[in-house]
């Protein structure tokens, strides 16, 4: 019986030792494949991102941008004159004719010019006449000197010829009618002479009353511009429209130039929409727009670019071409849209998040058994708001998520919930 014993503990012996071996050389095949496993995908819940399937045909290229609605046309209604706020008569959004008074402002200073170029201008009306007065006066006088010439003219011309006649029957010597002839050319000069005084004599009164009559007009502007400046102590609204701003209160003092008051039309308003600069640079005029108001859509078209940059966008005029929704009003924020062009066949998908135009991303497409999701590059294209075009990396049907993956930039695969 001891024989079987010792037998039986060699052979426990032996398969120890051997399967000790087996375990030590296994250790290392299992560290090494256990080397070359992937690491397990991360978990991401499916209902945290955003999928979208890539898709062929026809593509809107638009871009976005926040403004506000504006006036067309704003009336800014200066002071003219330094003045005192005495009475403001209406509030700001009150609707308001072109002859409805807004305010009233005083300015004693003002009345008492207008009153001195009031009486400046009657004295140099008065002036005015009596000159004219005076140059007919002496019109006159020369006219009657013309005349009493011309009498003595007339009459020495008969005494020439009747002593012409007395010549030739003998009856009167030859010297009196020479002294005749004589006193006929005589008179016959003067006559002449006075008629020239007379011609220069009514050039001399149009001239002296034309200089007379400058300073009567040049009175009366002043009078009119101080009469005026006096009445737009009384300011009106000048136009029809809305009073959108009155910044001045009871008591105040304004200079020349101080804003009193703004009026706008509100039922002519267009858009300013900032569009970034980096989205601008394919904008032009003509191109069609819509204008979301959070209480409808308006149709509408660029009519201006802003050629300057600031603050990182460009400002964009859009034309509003449909009728304005209730509540549209000045400083409205609105939401533009800007149609760019129309893309008839392209490959395109939803926009993501950190993709920018004629770029190569990497985004993650979903597998075949549509719970894992293997990154690959895709090269971009054109863009719009919300899709842009693939150039490469997609075929139609590949659902792509298009959320912002950034956590996960360290893995190529991801398990989704």
């Amino acid at each position: 019986m001891d024989i079987p014993r010792k037998f039986s503990a060699r052979k426990r012996l032996i398969r120890r030792l051997l399967v000790g071996v087996i375990v030590l050389g296994a250790i290392p095949l299992i560290t090494y494949g256990l080397s070359r496993l992937k690491p397990a995908a991360p978990s991401v819940e499916r209902s945290t991102v955003w999928l979208d399937t890539v898709k062929r045909g026809p593509m809107l290229r638009e871009v976005r941008g926040l403004g506000t609605l504006v006036p067309e046309e704003v009336l800014w209604i200066p002071a003219t004159t330094d003045g005192r706020v005495e009475r403001v008569l209406l509030k700001p959004g009150t609707a308001v004719e072109p002859e409805t008074l807004l305010l009233e402002l005083s300015n004693p200073q003002l009345d008492l010019d207008a009153l001195d170029a009031e009486f400046q201008l009657k004295a140099s009306e008065a002036a005015y006449t009596d000159l004219r007065v005076k140059l007919e006066s002496q019109r006159l006088d020369q006219q009657a000197g013309a005349a009493r010439v011309q009498a003595e003219y007339n009459m020495a011309r008969i005494q020439a010829d009747t002593d012409e006649q007395m010549v030739k029957e003998g009856l009167t010597p030859d010297l009196t009618l020479k002294l005749s002839q004589v006193r006929v050319e005589e008179l016959a000069n003067r006559y002449r002479i006075e008629q020239k005084r007379l011609d220069i004599s009514t050039e001399s009164v149009e001239a002296q009353l034309a200089a007379q009559k400058v300073q009567v007009e040049q009175r009366r502007a002043l009078s009119q511009l101080r009469r005026s400046q006096v009445e737009q102590l009384k300011v009106r609204a000048g136009t029809r429209g809305v009073l959108q701003q009155l910044p001045v209160e009871v008591g105040q003092r304004v200079i020349p130039g101080a804003t009193l008051a703004k009026v706008v039309q509100p039922w002519r308003l267009k858009a300013d929409v900032k569009i970034a600069e980096t989205q601008a640079k394919d904008i032009l005029l003509g191109q069609k727009a819509s204008i979301d108001t959070r209480n409808g859509i308006i149709p509408g078209r660029v009519v201006r670019i802003d050629p300057a940059v600031v603050n990182g966008t460009v400002t964009v005029d859009i034309a509003l071409e449909g009728a304005l929704p209730q509540g549209a009003r000045p400083d409205l924020a609105v939401d533009g849209t800007i149609e760019l062009e129309r893309l008839t066949d392209v490959l395109y998908v939803g926009r993501p998040v950190f993709g920018q135009p004629n770029s190569l991303v990497g985004l993650f497409k979903l597998q075949e058994d549509g719970t894992t999701a293997a990154r690959v590059q895709v090269k971009l294209g054109r863009s719009s708001v919300n899709t842009i075009e693939i150039l490469e990396g997609l075929k139609v049907g590949d659902q792509v998520l298009l959320s912002d993956m950034s956590a996960w930039d360290a893995y190529d695969r991801l398990r989704l919930n």
